[in-house]
């Protein structure tokens, strides 16, 4: 997985609100088909990112505080963070093209 880091309850503040860069979370399950759908778009994002956008992934199943914290309910459900603040939700597997204008928004 180029890019793309796994982040947990105890290391979510650090690696996403106080990013330097724009993130993108994937609140995902391994139990979870769309979840592991959609997981090639997010790592082609990563990569075609890299030094822009950080990429990380979070496991409700063992992290299930963040997801509370920010309503996640279904999965996948990808959040954009630009500057510690929440930029867009994307809930379900979508087509790339919506990944990347939802990325595009946040790096412009």
């Amino acid at each position: 997985m180029a890019g793309l880091l796994e982040v947990s309850d105890a290391t979510f503040d650090q690696e996403v609100l106080k990013s330097e860069l724009p993130v993108l979370i994937d609140f995902w399950a391994p139990w979870c088909g769309p979840c592991r759908a959609i997981a090639p778009l997010i790592e082609e994002l990563a990569r075609e990112n890299e030094g822009k956008l950080k990429v990380v992934k979070l496991n409700v199943d063992d992290n299930p505080q963040t997801p509370s914290r920010y309503g996640v309910r279904g999965i996948p459900n990808l959040i954009l963070f630009k500057g510690g603040v929440v930029h867009e939700q994307i809930v379900g597997a979508v087509p790339k093209a919506k990944l990347t204008q939802a990325v595009s928004s946040v790096l412009a």
